[in-house]
Order: C-alpha cells, then sequence, then structure tokens
C-alpha cells in the first residue's frame, strides 16, 4: 500500500505512510505545530488530531489558539471536566447535553435534589482537581445497540434516549478520561488531553426543559465561559460585569421607559419617555430615508392567507406567524388571515399597482410597519427580541444593471446612519449561494460580483460566509460593535431573484418588453425595539441630547428662585428643547440624585446668585462639577445639540 498525500491551506501536497494521523502530520511539519495542534479538519470537516488522514483530502490543523481551537477546548471542558465535577459531587445527577455557545458553554443536568447557583464554587473548584489529572483523552466507536446499552449500564438515561433517536446506525464517538475512567457520548473532536485546558470560570445557572419541550422534564442548565489566558477570561468576565450594569431592561425600569406583563407577553408598553426615544430615531431615519431617495408607504397589517400562501410564507413561515379567523357575513366558511411577520409581499403590491418602465426603477420605498412574529417564549429577551415590533424596513425594485450602484448607496446610508448614532467599527459579512436555491449559475454569478464590487469600490474590508445566503440570492449583513465590544448584527441587504416572479411583477425594458426586477430587502437599524435596547446598552442609558427623553431639568434651591425658573423653563420650551421644572420643597441633593438616575443630559440648579447675575449652574450627566454659564450661551448650546444628526 502506497502512502497518502494530502492537501495543506497553501496548496503544497504532503506525502505521509499509510493510517497516519493528523498528529503524524503535524509532526512531519515542525514540533512545535505539533505540540501546539489540538484536531484538524478534512475537507472542511474537525476531526480528532489522531484520527487517520484520508488520501486526496484537503486539511487544515487547529492549535489551540485559533478561534477553532478555543471552541474545542470549551467544549472538551464541558463535556469532560464540568461534567465529570457534577457527577462527583452528585452521583444520582444524570447527564443530558453540553453544547458551547458563545464565549462559553453550558451542560444539563437532572439532579434528585435541587441545585443552585451557590453550589457553582464547589463544582468549579472540583472541575480544577479533575484538571490536574491532566488525563489523556481517548475515543471509541460504538455500534448503536451497543452504546445504548453501555448508557442504560451506567444508568444515563438521557443518553440512551439521544442514542435511540438517532438515524445513524454506528460509529458512535464515546470519549474517555484514561485516568478516571469517565466516559461521555459526544460528536467531538475533543483535546487530547486535559493539561490543554485554559481558564475557566462557572458563571450562571438556568433552568431548561429535556430537548426544549415543556412537556419533557426540567433540567438544570449551568453556565461557564473559558478562555486560553487569565488576561482575557478577566477582559470577558469585566465585560459580563459592564454588561450587567448596562443592562437595558434594568435602564428601563430605572429611566421609567418601558414595561412588559403577562397580558401581552413579548410586546412593549411604550412609557411617554420611552416613546420619545422611539420617535426621534424614527425621525431622523425618515428624513435619512427620504434623502436617500425613498418614498415611505403604509401596508394593512392583517392579510388574507391566499398573499401569503402566494408569497411562500405560508409553507415556510406559518408557525411564526398569528392568524386569525373572521366570521365574515356569516359565511360558511370564514376566512383566514394573518398578522404580517414582515413587508416584502405588500411592498410588492403597491410596485404592481400601475405600469413601470426601465426609467422608473430603481424604485425605492420603506416603511415604518408594525410586524407581529411568534416567539417562543424561552427565547424572548426584553426588548432584544420581541413578538411585536417595528423596523425600518426598505425594498428597492431595480435591473440587474442596478445592484452595484444601490448597495454602494446603501452602504454608504448604513455607515452614516451607524456613525451618527455612535457606532464607528462594523463589519461586512457577503453570504454566498447555499447548497439548496433557486435560480441559475449565471444569475448567481452576476449577483455576488455586484455586491462584492460595491465593497470594494467603498474600500471596505468584508467577510465571506460561504453557502450563507438565502435561498432566492446572496446578501450582507452588517455586524456593528458597541462600547463594550459586544457583536450586534443589525443592518441586512438581500439580493432575491424569487418574489418578484411569485406575483408577476415586471417592468417594461429598453426594447419594450417584460422583464421581472430584482428585490433588494433592506434594513438599516432592523427592529427599532432591538436597536433601541441596544442604544441603551451602548450608552449605559447616556443617550446623546437629541436622543433624551428629558434634555434639561430646572432646579431651584429656594423659592425665590421659582419666578426665574419658570422664565427658564418658557424659554427653554419654546425653542422646542424637552425641559422639566423641580421646584418641589425639597433638599438640591436630593434633586439632583433623581434626575441623575434617570440620566437627564442636564439639570440646571437655579438659587439667588444665578437669579441675581442672570445666569445658570449646570451639573451635567456624569461630571461632578457644577459649571456656570449665561442664559444665552446655554440656549445656544442646547439649541445646537438638539438637532438630530440628518
Amino acid at each position: 500500500m502506497g502512502n497518502i498525500v494530502v492537501k495543506l491551506p497553501d496548496n503544497t501536497e504532503k506525502q505521509l505512510p499509510p493510517d497516519s494521523t493528523g498528529l503524524d502530520l503535524a509532526k512531519s511539519i515542525g514540533s512545535g505545530l505539533a505540540k501546539a495542534a489540538i484536531a484538524y479538519t478534512s475537507d472542511g470537516i474537525q476531526k480528532d488530531l489522531l484520527d487517520p488522514l484520508d488520501n486526496n483530502s484537503v486539511v487544515s490543523l487547529i492549535t489551540i489558539n485559533s478561534n477553532e481551537g478555543i471552541e474545542i477546548m470549551r467544549h472538551t471542558l464541558t463535556a469532560q471536566v464540568l461534567a465529570l465535577a457534577v457527577k462527583n459531587l452528585y452521583p444520582d445527577s444524570k447527564l443530558a447535553i453540553g453544547p458551547t455557545i458563545d464565549n462559553g458553554f453550558y451542560y444539563d443536568f437532572s439532579f434528585k435534589n435541587t441545585f443552585s447557583i451557590e453550589d457553582l464554587d464547589k463544582v468549579e473548584k472540583e472541575m480544577r482537581n479533575i484538571i490536574q489529572s491532566q488525563s489523556v483523552i481517548t475515543k471509541l466507536l460504538f455500534s448503536k445497540k451497543d452504546a445504548i446499552n453501555l448508557f442504560n449500564e451506567i444508568d444515563e438515561p438521557f443518553k440512551a434516549e439521544i442514542i435511540e433517536s438517532s438515524d445513524q446506525e454506528d460509529n458512535f464517538q464515546i470519549y474517555k478520561q484514561e485516568e478516571t475512567g469517565f466516559i461521555d457520548l459526544c460528536k467531538g473532536p475533543h483535546l487530547p488531553s486535559l493539561k490543554m485546558i485554559g481558564e475557566f470560570k462557572l458563571t450562571h445557572v438556568s433552568g431548561a426543559y429535556w430537548r426544549g419541550d415543556a412537556s419533557q422534564p426540567m433540567l438544570t442548565r449551568i453556565y461557564g465561559t473559558a478562555w486560553n489566558t487569565k488576561k482575557e477570561l478577566n477582559k470577558y468576565l469585566q465585560q459580563l460585569k459592564e454588561a450587567e450594569v448596562r443592562d437595558h431592561r434594568k435602564l428601563g425600569k430605572e429611566m421609567n421607559l418601558f414595561h412588559f406583563q403577562d397580558d401581552a407577553p413579548g410586546m412593549v408598553f411604550w412609557h411617554p419617555a420611552g416613546w420619545i426615544i422611539y420617535n426621534e430615531l424614527q425621525n431622523y431615519m425618515r428624513k435619512m430615508q427620504t434623502n436617500s431617495g425613498y418614498e415611505e408607504i403604509r401596508t394593512p397589517e392583517v392579510l388574507d392567507r391566499k398573499l401569503w400562501e402566494k408569497s411562500g410564507h405560508w409553507d415556510k413561515y406559518r408557525e411564526n406567524m398569528y392568524i386569525t379567523e373572521i366570521d365574515e357575513e356569516h359565511a360558511n366558511e370564514k376566512r383566514v388571515n394573518a398578522l404580517k411577520p414582515m413587508n416584502c409581499p405588500c411592498h410588492v403590491q403597491v410596485y404592481n399597482y400601475g405600469l413601470k418602465s426601465y426609467k422608473d426603477l430603481p424604485v425605492r420605498f420603506t416603511e415604518f410597519g408594525s410586524l407581529h412574529r411568534y416567539e417562543p417564549s424561552g427565547t424572548m429577551h426584553g426588548l432584544m427580541r420581541v413578538r411585536s415590533f417595528t423596523q425600518d424596513d426598505g425594498h428597492i425594485f431595480c435591473t440587474e444593471d442596478q445592484i452595484e450602484s444601490e448597495t454602494k448607496n446603501f452602504i454608504q446610508l448604513l455607515s452614516k446612519v451607524y456613525e451618527d448614532l455612535g457606532f464607528t467599527d462594523f463589519v461586512i459579512k457577503l453570504s454566498t449561494r447555499p447548497d439548496k436555491r433557486m435560480g441559475s449559475n449565471e444569475i448567481w454569478d452576476k449577483s455576488e460580483k455586484a455586491l462584492q464590487d460595491a465593497i470594494e469600490k467603498l474600500d471596505l474590508k468584508y467577510q465571506i460566509d460561504e453557502g450563507g445566503g438565502a435561498f432566492y440570492g446572496p446578501k450582507l449583513d452588517f455586524v456593528l460593535t458597541d462600547a463594550i465590544g459586544r457583536d450586534w448584527q443589525c443592518g441586512t441587504l438581500q439580493a432575491d431573484f424569487n418574489l418578484p416572479g411569485r406575483f408577476n411583477s415586471t417592468y417594461v425594458n429598453e426594447k419594450g418588453n417584460k422583464s421581472v426586477p430584482v428585490l433588494l430587502h433592506r434594513a438599516v437599524l432592523g427592529s427599532f425595539e432591538r436597536f433601541i435596547g441596544i442604544i441603551l446598552e451602548n450608552y449605559g442609558g447616556n443617550l446623546p441630547f437629541w436622543l433624551a427623553p428629558t434634555q434639561v431639568v430646572i432646579t431651584t434651591i429656594t423659592d425665590a428662585a421659582n419666578e426665574y425658573a419658570v422664565t427658564l423653563f418658557n424659554l427653554l420650551k419654546s425653542n422646542n428643547i424637552r425641559v422639566k421644572l423641580d421646584n418641589r420643597n425639597e433638599q438640591i441633593s436630593y434633586k439632583i440624585r433623581e434626575h441623575s438616575l434617570l440620566k437627564v443630559p442636564h439639570i440646571l440648579i437655579v438659587g439667588t446668585n444665578e437669579v441675581e447675575e442672570n445666569k445658570v449652574s449646570i451639573r451635567s450627566f456624569g461630571s461632578e462639577k457644577t459649571i456656570s454659564m449665561s442664559v444665552e450661551e446655554f440656549l445656544a448650546d442646547c439649541v445646537s445639540k438638539h438637532q438630530n444628526p440628518s
């Protein structure tokens, strides 16, 4: 039997003896790589370092310091260390599942008795004891029958159920610690040894139904985070601490912006202060989109199921739609309608009203439409994920030749909006054709190239998400970074060659024939509710002056200043400044503290000195200093900051 040949990422080839493993490949390249390697990919599939190499495969070694490497380390930590630690401390506990998540991991357990966050320190200490063994981890392969018998013998019913319900019949991977004999079912890959585990911290505990089904047993989910170094761990823990302080739900309560209640789960009750933020943001977006050539429209919120059947949403999205039945004029059959989960089919109806020429294109519609989507109760999270929301939704009907220029225009609009709202860093991801898709390769080639060319001509960096496009076309996703380093996917631009054809949308081309336009779905902010949550957390509630619900509060030290304070109030209000007057008979320190909790940008302190000098003393939010300024100077400053950036 001859040598096997593998191709490396730089297209060089390596010949190795038969049955060589990923570790053998690493050793053949260099001792440093052999020490750092923990797994490898073969034709894009991750494998354990000691798995044999496939002949004529494309192989890339995974090191502990790579993104893939840290995910494998986290997976090993949860499946081999957290699981064993809990079993050691709570022998009656049962193992469920333990995947990785963004920045960490979790494992679900069934406990005979209760488990709480106070128990985490004990589990974490046991985990460190296990890691000190530096146990080697090996992989064993079992048939379906043998794997089921194995986990039934050790009384792990959840593991046995996973195997029983699997379509797989052979090669079930069981990972074993040589030092302890502990085993767990896992898709892998795992670290070769526990000595390669980095720094970690268990963070919190929650409940979770087995397999996400409310009819199944409730399990205890233990969360943690893991990093290669102590410095990286501490940085992340500090980010978590900062995120807790900035939590928009906490700020919403402190600033009296909104609330939720069980009568309308996942739907926001906006208070006056919160609704000001909402309207100011919407007014800003309305002006920005008008300046960019969009026409605002309004379409119905409830539509007949026939429209959703024609668009394809009834088959693909029905479980997420709110359905209504109407006994219209006592008909024999009730009319079935649905609240719209998205605006695109409605925008196509507006486009179709009247004949369009190529000279009319592009047609750009935008709508602040109210949408409803049924989200499972366990997924809702304050403003970040709701069931009723409004999008800064837009649709562009254009020719194929206009895709590039429209993409360029959209990115310029989005970049300006993000900059105005305080987000200077964002990443663009170009998602290309998936395996299951509509349309010819020629159209996909053209649309992908148009999106790519537009990004490159703007000299913007981007990442390729191979196969991540929608079935109807490629897309661009825009991921912004907030003040504490968290990423948020907000904006999107999607090229659709499908929907216009389903609704017989056409335009008359240069030759006088009918052609089908391309539909570009786009949003800058996405959901207003979610973006307001992001803004609140980005600024920690200390909003830009133009967005602040109350911009100025006038507080009096003495009753002798009340008349002067009223004059100031009327002056500011007449200049459209959102101002409040606090002339209560309370100590000034109490008033300042109260309005500071509401994150008011400027608190004016007015006493006899200010009255005599026709000045104001200003305490700005976040500052311990009080500065003095003439009324005219302060008014001019407020007026200049009051206008939104559009």
